[in-house]
């Protein structure tokens, strides 16, 4: 029996801008996670049973080398997508494909089932890959996994940026610069899995981070689950139609997560905080011009009461619903006050550590990059 997980994430900045190629963003990986256990099945079926999905369950079997699934319409499509393209990885390797039962546990959803947005779709692509790579015996790394899960979530998804993703491979605080998605689309028509795997993606940069020791991450929770492919769609529409303004979002985005880099690194909790707070007004404003509720009231008293109490806050992903983040320092007790008029109006703080992996937290310690 093999069984990997991988966390949970939360954007910080750059929403929106980072779905375009070269464009940053920064995320933080959290201490919730989705499991993946993998065992041989005994049966000539295998099957698939996803707590995430209410204990709903898949059964497949083998036609030569293909997965056959018994029903047509099922909500696993991340977990089959993640392992058709780890087992295309497998054969370049001359491994035999195998019968086997999954089962997925998630943390990353409310005890009703409604989601946090904490990434839970690239989460279940991430652990399923990592377990079907250790179940098969692949000689991988970090950027193979990233390569496996970002490949397999984008052949469904077929929008976004796949932070989430690497913030889920690489763990931690990381700053994200996305890949051009129209190459890799255009690649995998005509290069193998592994030529493509090992090629350098283009515009693709993951930085680690490292948090000054005072900044305290606090997490709110709206309880209004938000569809991030919709609010991204709409975002597109916005862009066709007026293109200078969008240019000048990007434009001032992108500035923006450089200096909040900066402030990273030069442990700055004050820049990081100033840019959390301007990176927030492009957002209501590309809202605004765009006609998209990014910012909705709730969010929008979530990031009130944050800054009554000294704290940097903003939506945190598509918006829209789903969480807002609040950088506040540690030292004193303000945060505490913005945990109390939260819980008087109702909106729920998500108790989450930040997640480092060990061998990228012994990088970021020696100032190494993972590429």
């Amino acid at each position: 029996m093999i069984t990997e997980k991988a966390p949970g994430k939360l954007y910080i900045a750059g929403e929106y801008a980072v779905v375009e190629n070269g464009y940053p963003a920064i995320l933080v990986a959290l201490d919730q996670f989705v499991t993946c256990t993998i065992k041989e099945s005994t049966r000539e079926m295998g099957q698939i049973l996803s707590r995430q999905y209410h204990n709903d369950q898949l059964s497949w079997r083998r036609m030569g080398d293909q997965m056959v699934v018994d029903k047509r319409d099922n909500p696993f499509s991340y977990i089959l997508s993640a392992i058709r393209v780890t087992e295309e990885y497998a054969r370049t390797f001359e491994r035999e494909l195998r019968i086997y039962d999954i089962q997925i546990d998630s943390q990353l959803d409310n005890k009703s089932g409604r989601k946090y947005g904490l990434g839970s779709s690239a989460a279940v692509t991430v652990a399923t890959v990592k377990a079907l790579c250790r179940f098969y015996n692949l000689p991988v790394t970090k950027d193979t996994i990233f390569k496996l899960a970002a490949i397999a979530h984008f052949e469904v998804q077929g929008n976004g940026s796949l932070g989430d993703v690497a913030a889920s491979v690489y763990g931690g605080w990381i700053s994200y610069h996305s890949f051009d998605r129209q190459w890799l689309a255009q690649q995998r028509k005509y290069l193998n899995i592994k030529s493509l795997v090992d090629l350098p993606w283009p515009d693709l940069r993951i930085e680690p981070l490292h948090a000054p020791k005072n900044l305290q991450l606090l997490i709110g929770w709206t309880g209004k689950p938000a569809s991030t492919s919709q609010l991204v769609d709409k975002i597109s529409l916005f862009k066709a139609r007026q293109q200078d303004e969008y240019r000048h979002f990007l434009e001032e985005s992108k500035a923006c997560i450089q200096r909040m880099v900066n402030g990273f690194h030069d442990q700055d909790l004050e820049e990081i905080k100033r840019e959390i707070h301007y990176n927030r007004d492009l957002l209501k404003q590309l809202g605004t011009n765009s006609g998209v509720n990014i910012e909705t009231p709730v969010l929008h008293q979530l990031c009130q009461i944050a800054e009554q109490f000294g704290g940097a806050a903003k939506t945190s992903g598509a918006g829209g619903g789903d969480c807002g983040i609040v950088a506040i320092d540690r030292d004193g007790d303000n945060f505490k006050g913005v945990l109390k008029s939260w819980a008087k109006n109702h909106i729920e703080q998500l108790s989450l550590n930040v997640h480092f992996i060990a061998d990228v937290k012994e990088k970021i310690q020696k100032h190494l990059p993972l590429h």
